[in-house]
């Protein structure tokens, strides 16, 4: 949880509801973020901008109070989604309806492997096995912590291993999908005018679809509402326009500055072992899924690219980024993250009863 903002003398009478020691910090902030994908993308870094600000923002949290507007990365998600939606056709729709049984396996896969983890990581980290099994089971940074409380488990240690585990996700998967190449020429959409009222319009629009998901509850609503909005409206008339680079890449910014505002010192500080843990479990498991996401794309008609994004155990919106920044088939790595969590909401509850049922920990 974020500490209470301090409150600070009012320096401009003439504005006194803005707290300018924290505007400041806020545009530092957003200035390093930028400066940091600026130069990843000079070097043609995957998800450069993502992860330039990843980066540099953490760096800077070592030694300077950083600070980001509250809503920042929901906007971000907004728009994100909101392009991304466009790609979607009635040939596209139809190919991620036919791949829904692969979708739900992989989901089903990826859930059992992380909770095989369970055991190794709460015997090398120290935790107490009902806590372990929210840590190992990738079912997000979101819903893992609402799932954990539910189980009296502490979600102190889940979020962090969570946050750890979608860090590395970011910095990792790309450079393989990179080497792998690109995806299914019929996923890439087609160049669009940008039209700046349409562009406003739709982006309102698309920011109400989030606040109805929202109001419902439902997990990730900044980038489902919009893009689900945006699938509808394209496959239907078209898409209304396109989107410019710089509002891609900046909101690109506010999602990697959101993650790396997060591994401030006393987060990091917190649990040496824990987070050692966390990094080892979780490249244990990219490696384990991605032989597993190897072979269903040997016995399927599915680019290796796609299924490799659909099964890493990473968000759904980081993930749905990385395929739009790479050129893979956005709409298939979504439906596969959409099945995940789906199945994480439904299921996870289910296999931490059976895990304790089955004798591996004594009941509390």
């Amino acid at each position: 949880m974020s500490a209470s903002p301090v409150r600070s003398p009012v320096t401009q009478p003439d504005l006194p509801g803005i707290r300018w020691p924290v505007l400041l910090r806020q545009a530092v902030t957003w200035v390093v973020a930028g400066i940091g994908g600026y130069l990843c993308s000079l070097i043609h870094l995957p998800l450069a901008w993502m992860i330039g600000a990843l980066a540099f923002s953490s760096v800077l949290s070592w030694g300077f109070a950083v600070s980001l507007p509250a809503r920042g990365r929901a906007l971000a998600l907004v728009v994100l989604g909101t392009s991304f939606g466009t790609g979607m056709t009635p040939t596209v729709f139809l190919q991620v309806l036919q791949d829904l049984p692969v979708m739900a396996g992989c989901a089903l896969l990826t859930l059992t492997l992380g909770a095989a983890l369970t055991r190794p990581l709460a015997r090398f980290s120290g935790l107490e096995e009902r806590t372990a099994f929210f840590c190992a089971v990738p079912g997000g940074v979101t819903v893992m912590p609402i799932l954990a409380e539910a189980a009296q488990a502490d979600t102190r240690p889940v979020t962090l291993s969570q946050t750890v585990r979608m860090v590395l996700v970011v910095l990792t998967i790309p450079l393989g999908v990179t080497a792998l190449g690109g995806g299914d020429a019929v996923f890439l959409a087609t160049a669009t005018p940008v039209r700046p009222l349409a562009l406003v319009l739709f982006l309102i629009l698309a920011l109400g679809a989030a606040l109805l998901i929202a109001r419902a509850r439902v997990s990730n609503p900044w980038i489902l509402g919009p893009l689900i909005f945006s699938m509808v409206v394209s496959a239907s008339v078209g898409p209304p326009t396109g989107f410019p680079h710089w509002l891609i890449n900046l909101a690109q910014v506010a999602m990697g500055a959101g993650l790396g505002v997060k591994l401030n010192r006393g987060f990091v500080m917190s649990s040496h072992r824990l987070l050692a843990v966390s990094a080892i479990s979780t490249l244990i498991l990219i490696a384990l899924l991605a032989s597993v996401a190897y072979a269903v794309a040997q016995l399927t008609d599915l680019d290796v690219p796609v299924v490799l994004l659909g099964m890493a155990p990473g968000g759904t919106p980081e993930m749905v980024v990385t395929a739009a920044a790479l050129g893979v088939a956005v709409p298939m790595v979504l439906g596969f993250h959409l099945v995940r969590m789906l199945a994480s909401n439904l299921l996870i509850g289910p296999m931490w009863r059976l895990y304790r049922a089955l004798g591996h920990v004594s009941p509390s």
